[in-house]
């Protein structure tokens, strides 16, 4: 297994999630960006940096046992946490003392091949009734942190997904949840109704189709914590 330190493993992995975004962006551009040997690389067949149409893609992505996959996380997220708390975002501070509801990282599709782990508050503490949570109330924060992995070997941190339900009356059609995606080195991608808020309007339209169960998703039954 490939690491960098954490420092150096958060530059790159920053360079590369850009590079290769605003690469597949230009419509001049034939050909894919070269990229590390020690970092995965990321494609997107979105509208690009500043309104994707959904998470950018893993190129390669590895598929890890839960054994490999925990080794990897414990490797990487002390250093995730401090990157993601540059953000000053309290939850991103914070997230990694919360309750986490997986057994081990998993890999999710729909977070672009990513391994990622799912944690909440004690304001979001019905999630873990999962499918019976109803609506959770306005302060509830569940964040998913992430890392990539290549088939090569090589691993790099991912962004950190933080959903925050606000006060009634935030945002209709979001069920009044913020949607905020943080970088490993702290810069927020997009946040709902703040900075860069096109970027993260495809998490609206995701969890939109959740609406009957308070816009939330669940993790697969084989990782779920009680």
């Amino acid at each position: 297994m490939k690491f960098l330190p954490h420092g150096a493993i958060t530059a790159l992995a920053i360079a590369f999630f850009t590079a290769s975004v605003l690469s597949w962006n230009d419509a001049n551009s034939q050909t894919k960006p070269e990229t590390s040997a020690e970092v995965p690389s990321e494609t997107t067949i979105s509208d690009g940096l500043n309104k994707p149409r959904r998470h950018f893609r893993v190129d390669r992505a590895a598929a890890l046992d839960d054994d490999a996959a925990r080794d990897i996380y414990n490797r990487l997220q002390g250093g995730m946490a401090k990157g993601y708390a540059l953000s000053e975002t309290p939850a991103a501070k914070n997230y990694q003392s919360w309750k986490r509801y997986n057994s081990a990282p998993y890999g999710s599709s729909t977070h672009g091949n990513r391994f990622v782990n799912n944690y909440a508050n004690a304001k979001a503490a019905a999630y873990g009734k999962y499918e019976a949570a109803g609506k959770l109330p306005p302060g509830a924060v569940i964040a998913k942190d992430s890392f990539m992995v290549a088939d090569d070997g090589a691993a790099a941190p991912g962004p950190l997904f933080i959903m925050e339900k606000m006060p009634e009356g935030f945002s209709y059609v979001s069920g009044d949840w913020r949607y905020t995606m943080i970088m490993p080195d702290g810069s927020v991608f997009g946040a709902t109704r703040g900075a860069n808020t096109n970027r993260v309007e495809f998490c609206i339209g995701c969890h939109l189709a959740q609406e009957k169960v308070d816009h939330l998703y669940f993790l697969p039954e084989k990782w779920r914590v009680r």
